[in-house]
């Protein structure tokens, strides 16, 4: 198998870490060489934040390059815009339509774009948007939107669900488990 390439772009404190070990856990379960990177960015202090998840029969490296993602998973749609380059054409864009004031835009330099989904859609992405932040509240956590968008991602793979919950199941606190499948499954059906 050609080896696939995922990235799950955000802003720190988001929960991209505990996707990308749920995702790379799912994975490995499934038999495919697995990489994950490390997050890169200002992860401690609100800024932008990305994590890498290799995937196939044999992978050499955790990084992905301009224009190699299939899938770019975003907890904001500023940040899937900004890593919209990374993505391969035909690739995938699930994002959260929450949009977070970057710091430039909080201290009023700038002012946040306006009808960004509308505007990758229009270079050709194919862009999966939707409120990831209200089915988190809905689950009963608004911490549990990289949950939801997770659920969203196993949409577009052919992979059992026993697979992702079993993942879940090891990456997940038990008292938290319930709420997090919830999410899962809400994000999955959204």
């Amino acid at each position: 198998m050609d080896t696939k390439n995922v990235m799950i772009v955000g802003v720190g404190g988001q929960g991209s870490l505990l996707a990308s070990k749920l995702l790379g856990r799912m994975l490995l379960d499934e038999g495919f060489d697995v990489k994950v990177s490390e997050v890169h960015g200002m992860s401690q202090r609100g800024g932008s934040v990305v994590t890498y998840v290799r995937y196939g029969t044999k992978v050499a490296s955790p990084i992905i390059d301009k224009g190699e993602a299939d899938y770019i998973v975003s907890f904001e749609p500023l940040e899937a815009a900004r890593w919209l380059p990374f993505l391969k054409e035909g690739g995938q864009i699930v994002t959260n339509t929450q949009e977070i004031d970057p710091m430039p835009v909080i201290t009023g330099a700038m002012t946040y774009p306006e009808n960004i989904v509308e505007k990758m859609k229009a270079t050709g992405a194919k862009v999966d948007a939707l409120d990831c932040l209200s089915l988190a509240k809905e689950a009963g956590s608004s911490k549990a939107v990289n949950i939801v968008l997770m659920g969203r991602l196993s949409h577009y793979f052919d992979m059992p669900e026993e697979s992702w919950m079993k993942a879940l199941e090891a990456s997940v606190p038990p008292k938290f488990l319930e709420m997090n499948k919830k999410a899962f499954v809400l994000g999955r059906d959204a």
